[in-house]
């Protein structure tokens, strides 16, 4: 398999609202894990996004598991990305551990999440 670290941490659109999952990578068996974001503009539900990286990261030799979504609302304009909203599928992301995530790709952007569901 590949190594964790190659995989994206983020893939999202670059402009507009979106819904987003949060993903939890684990090797089978335990041992190594990691937690992706991917969110996009394409997917009318948040299972739609979930259906397309679970392949990818299944050949990759990865579990996933989607520990919940929201929406995304992407400013490249302003570099400001808010996160917010939930799944009605999987339940709510921990949208901080999200934020976490999109500072380390959105270094110079302004981000923020709350609850809300607009």
């Amino acid at each position: 398999g590949t190594a964790m670290a190659a995989v994206r941490e983020v893939e999202i659109d670059p402009e507009g609202t979106f819904k987003y999952i949060l993903v939890r990578l684990q090797r089978p068996g335990g041992g190594e894990q990691r937690d992706i974001v991917r969110g996009t503009a394409a997917a009318e539900f948040h299972n739609h996004i979930f259906e397309k990286v679970n392949p990818e990261m299944e050949k990759l030799g990865y579990e996933c598991k989607c520990l919940g979504g929201g929406k995304i609302e992407h400013n490249s304009k302003d570099k400001k990305i808010r996160v917010f909203g939930l799944s009605t599928g999987y339940g709510k992301a921990d949208h901080s551990v999200t934020v976490e995530i999109l500072k380390k790709e959105y270094t110079d952007y302004e981000i923020t999440w709350s609850d809300d569901k607009k």
